[in-house]
């Protein structure tokens, strides 16, 4: 586990130990290096390695100093691949009331300021400065959410694509182990012909870049065009317009090319080509993870790996479409399931690490019940490009066969090394089986299951694309009822937002309502902070749904936020008072 050759090297001396002279990538990450697959640097990083090439990684590197971590590995022969982590950099600092964090899960002892504001285009820069002939490669969420024009909460204002600010050669934008890989052979192909990087490959799927000669006569591949980042800035009718489009292409099983213009050239967003396959999940969670902190770290407490250290994730993205949500953006619409026998070597590993106490986190993924389930008729999926598969009613292309999940969970139950495995990541209680459902209640939940209804009125929920309350109150009762059969003594927690789109302080005072008939006293509350390239975001900054292009109403201003908030607390006399007798009028 300490082993320092078994890790992807950090250091000069990492690197001897290996005797390797010179790399052919760089990766340079705002997270620090955990060697385990739920951490999008190891991962990258692995896969480069196990096509053979040599890779190294530089976590949160100090950008305010002398340049020395940006400089001690030099050059790599191929590229840098920068990434600011797992989360985007602003969303990481920042609460929904623009106050500043004061830690960072993903740094040793959640220290904050590890890494900088809009992380990816800081440390391009520098390497810019510093390698100005080197290709960079962007990817991750930061980058691929700000891939095209997008709103920036945080400075309030309408940004091009991160490659104008970051000066980045590419950007690989969702899930990115099969760009990077087909781009790392295309500039190896270069190096054994013409012994240098001549340019960096355009014709790779799932790749963005600034070309910035475009002409669209000379454009061969089918596309979509998009309003020019001029216009957009000033038109929010087109920034409504734009933001429909891409969502759409988004949703599709290939998508078309986007074509955004800016000044004399666009930004090409390529193709997602092919979704990745089930075997090839499968295959990436093969590679030697050590499921650890680098060594450099040791002693140290990293909060976002002791969180997920005895998790396990079974697949990638969600088909639930959620407004506020970026993971279908990112991560795809469509179900990438590993196998179960993926599922339980992984399981093997956590079993051997230190304090393992025979409990496993979560037995989850980004919706924890859409493992294995896709369309029936794989041809109907192919040309919908409906946002959800539950909204606003379950697709019935959809297979929602639940045996494939209840055998992975009855399997891990049965190993002898697991005591307990406990489903930590949120469920859609819209997409439920009864047998899956006592499955959940009396087996895998640690005393609370987390839920989301978001909101208790029918037009908030239905901006949200989420289920009706009335929903969450079935399930609500279903979930009582069992526990009632089976003399359990859990909780439900459900979460709730303030402030989404379309939410006025009338509507919260309605929820208020809501909670006090239930008896609830909300735990999981938080305002609502817009975040790049979702639909959520679009209506917050342009007051229009890009839908129907009606008006929706949006609560910005701090005080109209901070009472829509204190509607949550309904049984604080102070802030129940000064709720009631506010103005309605003035912020509707």
């Amino acid at each position: 586990m300490y082993d320092l050759k078994k890790y992807l090297p950090t250091t000069r001396k990492e690197l001897n130990l290996r005797g390797w002279d010179d790399v052919d990538v760089i990766l340079f990450s705002g997270d620090a290096y955990i060697d385990h697959p739920s951490f999008g640097a190891a991962v990258i990083g692995r896969v480069l390695e196990d096509a053979g090439y040599r890779v190294a990684i530089v976590p949160q590197p100090d950008w305010r100093g002398d340049d020395r971590d940006f400089t001690k590995l030099g050059r790599p022969r191929m590229f840098f691949a920068v990434t600011a982590g797992s989360m985007d950099s602003m969303v990481n600092h920042y609460t929904a009331a623009k106050r500043l964090r004061s830690d960072d899960a993903y740094t040793p002892e959640g220290r904050a300021g590890a890494r900088p504001d809009y992380c990816t285009q800081t440390y391009c820069k520098i390497l810019k400065r510093l390698y100005p002939d080197v290709p960079i490669v962007i990817g991750g969420i930061e980058a691929s959410m700000r891939r095209l024009t997008h709103y920036d909460y945080w400075s309030d204002s309408v940004k091009p694509s991160i490659l104008v600010d970051s000066q980045a050669d590419l950007l690989i934008y969702g899930m990115g182990e099969r760009p990077i890989r087909a781009l790392a052979d295309a500039v190896h192909g270069q190096l054994v012909e013409y012994g240098k990087v001549v340019a960096m490959p355009h014709d790779i799927a799932q790749i963005a870049y600034w070309d910035k000669h475009w002409c669209k006569e000379e454009e061969e591949e089918d596309y979509v065009l998009l309003h020019g980042y001029e216009d957009v800035v000033k038109d929010k009718v087109k920034y409504a317009e734009n933001f429909k489009k891409i969502e759409i292409e988004s949703n599709k099983t290939i998508s078309t090319k986007l074509i955004e213009p800016i000044g004399s050239g666009a930004i090409v967003v390529n193709s997602t080509g092919e979704g990745m396959r089930d075997e090839e999940l499968d295959g990436v969670y093969a590679l030697p993870f050590q499921y650890f902190p680098h060594p450099k770290y040791k002693g140290k407490r990293i909060p976002a790996y002791e969180m997920i250290r005895f998790s396990v994730c079974m697949h990638r993205g969600c088909f639930g479409g959620c407004s506020f949500c970026t993971i279908s953006a990112h991560q795809g619409k469509h179900i990438v399931s590993r196998s179960k026998q993926s599922i339980l070597n992984q399981i093997k590993k956590l079993c051997r690490l230190p304090d393992w106490k025979g409990y496993l986190s979560d037995l989850g993924g980004p919706s924890a019940n859409m493992y294995a389930m896709h369309g029936v008729d794989k041809g109907m999926c192919d040309k919908c490009v409906r946002a959800s598969c539950l909204y606003p009613k379950i697709c019935k292309n959809l297979n929602k066969d639940f045996a494939p999940l209840l055998d992975v969970y009855r399997t891990v139950d049965s190993l002898p090394e697991v005591k307990k495995a406990f489903v930590g990541s949120g469920v859609r209680y819209d997409l439920m089986s009864e047998a899956y459902g006592k499955q959940l209640i009396t087996r895998h939940v640690s005393g609370r299951l987390k839920v989301a209804p978001e909101h208790t009125e029918d037009h908030v929920v239905d901006l949200m694309r989420k289920p009706k309350w009335s929903e969450y109150l079935k399930f609500r009762d279903f979930f009582i009822r069992v526990n009632e059969a089976y003399g359990l003594n859990q909780q439900i927690i459900p979460y709730f937002i303030s402030s989404h789109p379309g939410c006025t302080l009338q509507d919260m005072k309605s929820l208020s309502k809501e909670m006090q008939k239930v008896h609830y006293h909300p735990e999981q509350v938080q305002d609502f902070t817009p975040t790049p390239m979702t639909l959520s975001t679009c209506m917050y900054y342009t007051g229009l749904n890009p839908y129907t292009m009606k008006p929706v109403y949006v609560a910005k201003d701090k005080r109209s936020k901070q009472e829509q908030n204190s509607c949550f607390f309904w049984w604080k006399q102070d802030n129940k008072v000064k709720t009631i007798n506010r103005n309605k009028k003035r912020y509707e």
